[in-house]
């Protein structure tokens, strides 16, 4: 351990001073930064060069979910918005929540079944409030009563009204109608599909692009097969309304997420990679419940493979089965299925979210409060301070709730901050994840010169003779060389130093599913060893007592022009970058910290925050 630290807020704060002195003489001098080539462009560019990162959050509950009406949330899509454009709300437990910025869009995704049943079932005077049983839902006050309530959702199910979903739909779209107000906060009319089968999930997020809605949002009431909802997409598209829907939690979904076979057991086939690539351009990778990028068991030569895994089904302690769970495999898989039949479904960009029930997320490690409201409002409830601490004593509430994650937002690359321009992102999946922070990150691959990374036209450069991040690049021939990759990470300004930059490869070998993890921009004067592939350590550690950190080390920006040494002509392969920050404390080692405890044993005391790009595919006929 070093001798000499300093607070993590009195990083942030003088990591913010100098961003912001970054960005001032950045503006002083065009071209003299890569951050303005890279991000802002040149005064005089347009179109593809003049995009911006904003970030947002995809996936929030309010009082209209019947899970977070249970828990104790009493929030409206109206509250969610005024939250994410930076004001505070008061969390179910009493106290109050905040971001510590406004984010540039959201979308309230309230469950579709049983949308506004608990809500409406809480009003006097309402058919539903006379129900026998409604008290036990709607008065539940002790965790044990709320518990015991969720687990009787059937109770409500056999109870459904139309009419109460169908005006509980209505009243939030309104409130997204509300609150966009274009060039300045993006809102999106969206509900969440929860469908599970066989104990695994299958929830999807369905987001349009914009006012043109049905009046009934398509549930898992009527019918628990994804591919009955792509069927009823599609059909409102040729009405004119235009939506996609984002798998999450993939994780938890006992490998039925990333299949080989489709819903019923039968090969995939042209129609159905098409049908799903139409309908689901992007794949949440990290929230709340757990990272969805990889699991050690999948990729056990990836040291970073072990980040925040939640490794259990949803809800429950049965764990959840790696393969076909998890995005890296996913992409594995549609490689496979492209060899063996020309098609690939899994041809997804990365996005990231909260799934908050509390109406408003916690991002901070810091300041986390988990996401199910009252049931886990606690560090003790959550699982990281004992409830028991007497002398030789320590007992913990043995829950789920200690392998969640203060994560995550989506960010994307758009011309504006508007519906049509976010949107238009999502479907070129021009879009990347992060498991909290704001970190900026662009990827390019393309035919480039030596000094693309120190042009001034840069942007225009690296769109003109490649692709960015979501799109696709011909093999090659044989003989070919490999195509250059133009890396590039931005810390958060209120954020942790960068410690490296990743490019992570697959491939298929015949049938056998390969990957690499490349370091390829180090900071702190580093260099990636051309044999380890692997940054030197930067020195950059943690005081587990207080979660200071080592100042003065990492990186504001890190940038690089990379060729994969590995590289097969006429290989067919995936790239996608990964940027990582200094290690930081966990959420629950800050519980422990603000409470004066040890952290508790067996919980990974730190992370390294971090930051996924949508994948480049090299090869294979583009799947629309």
């Amino acid at each position: 351990m070093v001798g000499h630290r300093t607070s993590i807020d009195e990083v942030k704060r003088t990591e913010a001073t100098n961003m912001r002195k970054v960005f001032a003489n950045s503006a002083r001098t065009p071209g003299t930064t890569i951050f303005l080539t890279l991000c802002v462009a040149a005064a005089a560019a347009a179109g593809e060069a003049d995009r911006r990162a904003l970030f947002g959050d995809l996936h929030v509950h309010t009082r209209y979910s019947f899970d977070a009406f249970i828990f104790g949330t009493r929030s409206t899509p109206d509250d969610a918005y005024e939250f994410a454009r930076g004001k505070p709300i008061e969390h179910p437990a009493g106290f109050d929540l905040q971001l510590d910025r406004p984010l540039d869009f959201l979308a309230v995704t309230d469950h579709a079944y049983y949308l506004g049943m608990l809500e409406a079932m809480s009003q006097p005077d309402h058919p539903l409030s006379k129900l026998d049983r409604a008290a036990e839902f709607t008065q539940a006050r002790t965790i044990a009563q709320k518990r015991n309530a969720f687990r009787s959702a059937a109770y409500v199910g056999e109870h459904s009204d139309a009419d109460v979903i169908r005006s509980a739909w209505k009243r939030t779209v309104e409130a997204a109608e509300r609150h966009n107000d274009p060039g300045v906060f993006t809102t999106f009319a969206a509900y969440e599909y929860s469908a599970r089968r066989e104990g695994g999930n299958l929830h999807r997020n369905v987001i349009f692009r914009g006012d043109a809605v049905p009046d009934y949002p398509y549930g898992r009431l009527d019918s628990i097969n994804p591919e009955d909802l792509w069927a009823w997409m599609d059909d409102l598209r040729s009405q004119g309304i235009e939506a996609l829907a984002i798998p999450h939690n993939s994780n938890g979904s006992d490998g039925h997420m990333f299949q080989l076979v489709n819903f019923a057991g039968e090969p995939i086939d042209a129609a159905y990679a098409e049908t799903r690539m139409r309908n689901e351009p992007l794949v949440e990778v990290t929230q709340v419940k757990g990272t969805s990028d990889t699991h050690p068991f999948l990729s056990p030569n990836d040291e970073w493979a072990d980040f925040e895994i939640m490794p259990y089904r949803i809800g429950q302690w049965n764990k959840s089965r790696p393969r076909g769970s998890y995005v890296r495999n996913a992409y594995q898989r549609g490689l496979k299925l492209q060899a063996e039949s020309g098609v690939n479904p899994y041809r997804f960009g990365l996005v990231g979210a909260s799934d908050t029930h509390n109406g408003g997320a916690s991002l901070d490690e810091s300041n986390f409060v988990a996401k199910v409201a009252v049931l886990d409002a606690t560090a003790e409830l959550r699982g990281s301070v004992p409830i028991v601490a007497e002398e030789g004593v320590r007992a913990y509430n043995d829950t789920y709730y200690k392998t969640w994650s203060a994560s995550g937002l989506a960010g994307v690359w758009a011309e504006e901050n508007t519906r049509d321009s976010i949107y238009d992102a999502f479907r070129r999946k021009e879009t990347f994840a992060t498991s909290g922070p704001r970190i900026v990150v662009r990827f390019f691959a393309g035919d480039y010169p030596d000094d693309l990374a120190h042009r001034d036209d840069v942007v225009d450069l690296a769109y003109a003779e490649g692709v960015p991040m979501g799109g696709e690049l011909p093999a090659g021939s044989d003989g070919a060389a490999s195509p250059r990759f133009l890396v590039w990470a931005l810390q958060d300004p209120l954020g942790t130093p960068l410690q490296r930059v990743q490019v992570i490869k697959g491939w298929s070998d015949d049938g056998h599913a390969k990957e690499q993890v490349f370091d390829v921009a180090c900071s702190d004067g580093g260099t990636p060893d051309p044999e380890t592939h692997r940054c030197p350590g930067n020195g950059a550690e943690v005081d587990l007592s207080d979660c200071s950190i080592t100042p003065d080390r990492g990186a504001s920006e890190l940038v690089a022009l990379w060729r994969d040494p590995d590289f097969g002509a006429g290989q067919h392969a995936f790239y996608y970058l990964r940027a990582l920050e200094n290690p930081t404390c966990r959420w629950s080692t800050w519980d422990a910290v603000k409470a004066g405890v040890d952290p508790r044993p067996g919980l990974q005391a730190t992370i390294q925050e971090r930051a996924w790009s949508s994948p480049i595919w090299i090869g294979g006929p583009p799947t629309q």
